[in-house]
């Protein structure tokens, strides 16, 4: 099949190189020449464990295309995915400008029924008015001195369930894939032609469920929505248990066993970040609030999380005092996560401006981030500029540990999970370890040496207070 994927972001590049590696003839177009040119030399601008792999065979095998051209594109694909991106606006709501700039360039090329696809997360209802904006370029055509256009087509939900770190095994062994349609005779025809092109993941179970247009738009906010509830409901257990003198990992264990609780995001830590989760909630509380329905419990999410981000400084400022002048401080992880180099949103940021700010001295190391992270602090110090020579890139995780007054762990990396503890010890200036991701044994760590702080892990007889 004839597929055209607009945007080559991080859904989008995913959607097309994955639809190609199922043998369809895909072809990804964007406006933003100089990453068309870097991704036709080969050069992927995103890091995403499999993703370079894939493009590169995809294109030499003829079935995975670049290109700047939106008329190519839209002559291009029977099936038209919009995945640009939707970033939030200062109310919180979802800005929608580069949906409708593709919306009406399908509407000012198309010749032949065109069944358009919304990837992009958008706001209930987005997919109306986008079928809208569709029809108005296509009037536009019809009018006098414009050509005729007649063209039919249908506007699909389809929203992406990717993790950044795994997306490419995510879209290929998905555990659904939401389809949303109305009962129009084109409607229907667009949902048959989305059951052919995702009729591979069946396997003997057919994964697609079909809904109307508006649940599957909704499916995805409530989706992101229940797991930044797990997460911030777990941060918040975890802060009591270190007030309680409990130990959070087997009461996450014990309620995770619970088949109707299940143990997916019940990993307490500094709070999550990323492209998805704080726009997601913050959209649905806009959403909610236009609706006359405030979203009390998304708001208590979105505060509970903002503060665990504040988790480590805190911490770190109890062990060695407000004023952190003269003071090293490593931090091993700058992601929002791992096997990913996305800074948005990240712990990280929030973390690094607090003790810049109190007179830090910061060593840092990321397996992948770190250029982006310089990218980033640049522009969140853009006040300050004076702080970024404060921070000192390192090469390796020990060169970030070598002399540092505490090693705080922000991102659970994986090349962080068994380190030499006593190469570890001796390189630090003091063996305070504040772990944000709890990689450690407690006890084991204390039996080391180590000042070990956690995240609700507390031992009994070294609680550390503090509840928030």
């Amino acid at each position: 099949m004839n597929l055209t994927v607009f945007g080559t972001g991080y859904v989008g590049l995913v959607t097309g190189v994955c639809l190609a590696q199922l043998g369809n003839d895909v072809l990804c177009v964007d406006t933003d020449a100089a990453k068309v040119a870097a991704l036709q030399r080969g050069e992927v601008p995103i890091y995403e464990p499999g993703l370079a792999e894939l493009i590169d065979s995809n294109a030499h095998a003829g079935r995975l295309a670049f290109s700047t051209d939106v008329a190519q594109g839209v002559a291009h694909g029977e099936v038209q995915f919009i995945a640009v991106g939707t970033p939030s606006a200062e109310d919180g709501s979802a800005d929608l400008q580069y949906v409708f700039q593709v919306a009406r360039a399908i509407g000012s090329h198309m010749t032949g029924f065109k069944v358009i696809v919304n990837k992009s997360t958008v706001p209930v209802g987005a997919g109306d008015a986008v079928h809208a904006a569709v029809a108005a370029a296509l009037a536009e055509r019809g009018r006098p001195g414009g050509a005729e256009a007649t063209a039919e087509f249908a506007v699909v939900s389809n929203p992406e369930f990717l993790k950044e770190g795994s997306a490419i095994d995510d879209f290929m062994r998905p555990d659904r894939i939401i389809v949303g349609f109305g009962d129009t005779p084109a409607e229907q025809r667009a949902g048959a032609v989305l059951r052919e092109l995702y009729r591979p993941f069946a396997h003997g179970h057919d994964r697609v469920i079909c809904m109307d247009r508006r649940s599957a738009e909704f499916t995805k906010y409530a989706a992101n929505a229940m797991l930044a509830t797990r997460i911030s409901f777990m941060n918040e257990m975890a802060r009591l248990a270190d007030a309680l003198g409990a130990d959070i990992e087997p009461v996450r264990v014990g309620i995770g066993a619970d088949p109707r609780i299940g143990d997916s995001f019940l990993y307490p830590g500094v709070g999550y970040g990323g492209s998805c989760f704080p726009k997601d909630v913050a959209a649905l509380q806009h959403m909610g609030g236009q609706a006359g329905l405030p979203m009390h419990v998304l708001a208590a999410v979105a505060r509970v999380n903002e503060g665990q981000k504040q988790l480590l400084a805190e911490r770190l400022v109890q062990r060695l005092g407000a004023d952190l002048s003269g003071r090293r401080i490593a931090l091993w992880g700058l992601a929002f996560k791992p096997n990913t180099d996305d800074m948005r949103e990240a712990c990280s940021r929030v973390l690094v401006r607090e003790l810049l700010e109190r007179g830090a001295q910061l060593q840092v190391f990321d397996p992948v981030a770190m250029h982006e992270a310089r990218r980033c602090f640049a522009q969140d110090l853009r006040d300050q500029p004076a702080l970024l020579s404060n921070i000192h890139y390192a090469q390796d995780p020990l060169g970030a540990a070598s002399g540092a007054d505490a090693l705080l762990i922000v991102t659970e990396w994986q090349v962080f999970r068994s380190p030499n503890f006593a190469a570890l010890r001796a390189a630090l200036r003091q063996p305070l370890v504040l772990d944000g991701r709890n990689l450690y044994e407690p006890q084991a760590l204390r039996a080391l040496g180590f000042d070990y702080v956690t995240v609700g892990r507390n031992v009994p007889g070294t609680a550390i207070g503090g509840a928030a």
